[in-house]
């Protein structure tokens, strides 16, 4: 028994579209459609981790204020300076939408570097103080701030790559395409842009 002559072609036609569907994806990955959310990710994961670093250093440096302070009252200016600047810096929420805020990101870098800086001071005056330099709750200290400062050398690499990535992404071809169609809402993400010389870490090792 033969099929009706109108079936043969719906038959085919069934099997077509998978396959087409199938093809058109293939098509469109291979175009880098999915670059964009991918990029994207990888940089929010990556400012994430500088997030955490600058909270690490943060929360070691109360206590080594109050190391410092028990040896070296005298260092008022010192102490205070480091004091007000992790105010600063605290004050400012870096939250996730902070990297999509260049006037607010540029606020977030300088408060970090004076951060730094303050902190640089503060560790050079043990110099003055040997028994603080033999402390052993300030050279417990003292490393974990230097381990601190390297992850927070690191992961501003790793974010500054991964923002090159995604914002290069958004420019060029085909990804330009991809942004102003299907992610529209996708905006470059700022980078870090504070001069070498003021966003240096501090010296730790004596």
């Amino acid at each position: 028994m033969s099929l009706p002559a109108d079936t043969k072609p719906r038959r085919h036609l069934g099997v077509l579209v998978p396959i087409v569907v199938v093809v058109l994806g293939l098509m469109m990955a291979s175009c880098g459609i999915n670059n964009i959310p991918t990029y994207e990710e990888t940089s929010k994961a990556k400012w994430s981790e500088v997030e955490n670093q600058y909270q690490r250093r943060s929360d070691l440096i109360p206590n080594l204020v109050e190391t410092v302070k028990g040896y070296a009252k005298q260092e008022r200016e010192v102490l205070d300076a480091v004091t007000n600047a992790r105010s600063r810096a605290t004050s400012i929420q870096a939250t996730p939408d902070l990297v999509n805020n260049p006037e607010a990101f540029k606020k977030f870098q300088e408060a970090q570097a004076q951060l730094s800086g303050a902190l640089g001071r503060l560790l050079a005056i043990s110099e003055r103080y040997p028994e603080l330099k033999s402390n052993q709750n300030f050279l417990a200290l003292q490393a974990q701030l230097e381990g601190t400062e390297n992850r927070i050398a690191v992961a501003r690499r790793d974010y500054i790559e991964a923002v090159r990535v995604y914002n290069t992404e958004l420019r060029t071809f085909p990804g330009v395409i991809w942004a102003k169609t299907l992610y529209s809402g996708s905006k470059p993400r700022a980078e870090f842009s504070i001069a070498e010389d003021v966003r240096r870490n501090p010296q730790v090792k004596f």
